[in-house]
């Protein structure tokens, strides 16, 4: 059976298996965090080109995060040492920034959790490194749509499996592969926490959703098939037929008749070609 936990601004707040349940001043938390975290990426669609390294780009991340007051959540997070974690056409997620060079025609994905004032504004969205394949913009566009289509869902009363039922349906109906071993989860004060939020699943299994639960819908789509692998330096996830993977992630919040997006982008950026 499923535990809800209601949570109030000044209860420690631990990883108990319990989805929390925020009052308005969660949402309040979560709309700044997820408006820096969003910021961030609007700021980096001029500097994503060919040439430019996946360090640079960490680099400016860090600063951007730490300008606005906030620092960067995956910085020390079980060992790990940057600001973002940036995935190039065929790594799935978590990719680890270095000397790399963009080249032409490179899909990225750029993926940032600020930490302001104790909340976790977490997204991702992908970018375009000079002029990619048709087959490549396709995919990503269909990941951003897998991305709302899941999204669209979410809404007091629903089951969480709707989520991952909508992706999995658009994204096979394009003979894409959805990525089994990553998911989505519950955030807020805790980076990560319940729920495991699955994209690809069962219509009407799962937890049923209510208002004040936060968490992230992220799906990551292959171009082949669902299969990853992980590679040696323990984070590096790429795809196990090196097909290329996109991926668009939102942090949002359930409200009374819906859900709240947290992570939009102010000035409309939300995916590319910006």
């Amino acid at each position: 059976m499923t535990e809800y936990q209601h949570v109030t601004e000044d209860m420690s707040v631990y990883r108990d298996g319990s989805i929390k349940l925020h009052g308005p001043e969660g949402y309040e938390g979560m709309r700044k965090a997820g408006r820096l975290a969003a910021e961030i990426l609007d700021e980096l669609t001029t500097m994503v080109e060919p040439g430019v390294t996946t360090g640079e780009l960490d680099a400016k991340v860090r600063e951007l995060t730490l300008d606005g007051g906030a620092v960067p959540a995956t910085m020390g997070y079980r060992g790990y040492t940057h600001s973002c974690c940036i995935s190039i056409n065929h790594v799935v997620c978590h990719g680890i920034p270095s000397d790399k060079r963009l080249k032409e025609g490179d899909i990225v994905n750029i993926d940032v959790t600020p930490l302001l004032d104790g909340w976790h504004g977490d997204t991702s969205r992908m970018f375009f490194a000079g002029e990619p394949s048709i087959k490549a913009k396709k995919l990503v566009e269909v990941t951003y749509e897998c991305l709302m289509i899941g999204i669209a869902q979410v809404r007091p009363g629903a089951r969480l499996g709707d989520i991952g039922a909508a992706i999995q349906e658009h994204a096979e109906s394009h003979r894409y592969g959805v990525v089994r071993e990553f998911c989505g989860h519950g955030l807020g004060r805790l980076f990560h926490d319940a729920p495991e939020v699955v994209h690809a699943a069962r219509a009407g299994s799962g937890p049923e959703l209510r208002a004040g639960m936060f968490m992230t819908i992220e799906p990551m789509i292959n171009l082949g098939k669902p299969h990853v692998k992980l590679l040696n330096d323990g984070w590096t996830a790429v795809t196990r037929d090196k097909s290329l993977s996109a991926q668009f992630e939102h942090s949002i919040g359930i409200t009374e008749d819906g859900c709240e997006i947290f992570t939009k982008s102010p000035k409309g950026l939300d995916k590319p070609p910006y």
